[in-house]
């Protein structure tokens, strides 16, 4: 006990306050290292959007979108290379090329002539300036009909969202405050069909929906959403779990249905499990693409982006820079959506303490 009083003693508040630095530091550095390597794709993608099919193949390129600054003298374009002189890196146009001596002239000053350089200049590097090409957005959007591949995607966005978010939440608010038989078995069932493999329900489904002549509408798409999903009557249950009953008790006081109930306090009060739903399904459906391959084949009127940039991929597969901007052009609204309600989206996916016991 002495010698453990002792050391404690001899670690000043400096030491302690340096320690609790070093260890937020490690930590912060750990999880920027974490976050490079994930973000890593996304701006790779970023930059090749933004380079010509020149820009990428070229050698020595810097990782930016550049390109090799030229200097136009006397009626002819010439590279401009960093030359070691006396006085430093001088940037010179090459004139006339040497094995040992070569010709250059100064951009700042081309009155003064040419400029004799005794050195081999293979040896040099050429000068790169920063040249985004913005242009590649719009070409990649009128390379194929970029309006209606997200309109499409948008209202199968909406339409399967809204349905899957209602079913699930009338489903979840059944098995979170109805006492009934069986509940917990039911409730075992549904959660039961998460581990189902979409493999196995494929065949089945498209027999069923080609025999009543849904295939080559969105119909297959949209209406089974309706029935909800195991996945989000989970997440929603445990959060309406998490909700006091004596609200609901205090409504049934004063009159109020089960009906109400749900759309006057359970709905409101659970505002970010909702959010954290409506972006899982929303950014599903946008990203559904095995789906929309399947049921609207033959119909490219009826595509959503995810099919629309494969063919976009196809007929571009040389053209990596268009290919590039046209994916982040898909993924802007996503984005946007995400950033906008990423606060209350965190508050959705994280089970409050008293979630998730049924009393």
């Amino acid at each position: 006990m002495t010698t453990t009083a002792t050391t404690r003693q001899a670690i000043s508040p400096f030491q302690r306050t340096l320690r609790k630095a070093l260890d937020k530091g490690g930590f912060t550095l750990m999880a920027l290292a974490i976050l490079a390597v994930f973000l890593m794709p996304f701006i790779y993608g970023i930059v090749m959007s933004l380079k010509t099919d020149a820009q990428i193949v070229a050698l020595g390129a810097p990782i930016l979108p550049s390109s090799e600054v030229k200097f136009s003298y006397e009626g002819t374009e010439y590279s401009v290379y960093g030359v070691p002189t006396e006085d430093g890196i001088k940037e010179w146009a090459l004139v006339r090329k040497g094995r040992e001596e070569s010709s250059f002239v100064d951009p700042q000053n081309p009155d003064a002539g040419l400029i004799e350089w005794v050195g081999r200049w293979r040896t040099l590097e050429p000068v790169w300036a920063p040249d985004f090409q913005w242009s590649n957005f719009a070409e990649a959007w009128e390379a194929i009909d970029f309006a209606m591949l997200l309109n499409n995607t948008i209202v199968y966005s909406i339409l399967s969202t809204l349905g899957a978010v209602f079913s699930s939440a009338l489903v979840a608010f059944g098995f979170a405050r109805f006492n009934a038989p069986f509940k917990g078995i039911l409730f075992g069932i549904v959660m039961a069909t998460i581990i189902l493999p979409g493999a196995v329900t494929l065949l089945p489904m498209y027999a069923v929906f080609n025999r009543i002549g849904w295939v080559g509408t969105w119909l297959p798409l949209i209406v089974p959403v309706y029935f909800s999903n195991a996945y989000n009557i989970f997440l929603l249950r445990q959060f309406f779990l998490g909700i006091p009953r004596d609200l609901d008790e205090a409504a049934t006081i004063d009159g109020a249905g089960n009906f109400r109930i749900f759309f006057q306090i359970i709905l409101p009060n659970a505002i970010p499990a909702l959010t954290a739903v409506t972006l899982f399904h929303f950014f599903f459906a946008w990203n559904d693409f095995f789906g929309p391959l399947i049921y609207l084949a033959g119909q490219p009127d009826k595509f959503p982006i995810t099919v629309g940039l494969t063919g976009f991929n196809n007929l571009y597969s040389q053209q990596t820079n268009l290919i590039q901007a046209a994916a982040l052009i898909a993924a802007v609204i996503p984005l946007i959506l995400f950033f906008l309600a990423q606060r209350t989206f965190l508050e959705g996916v994280v089970v409050q303490g008293g979630a998730g016991v049924e009393k």
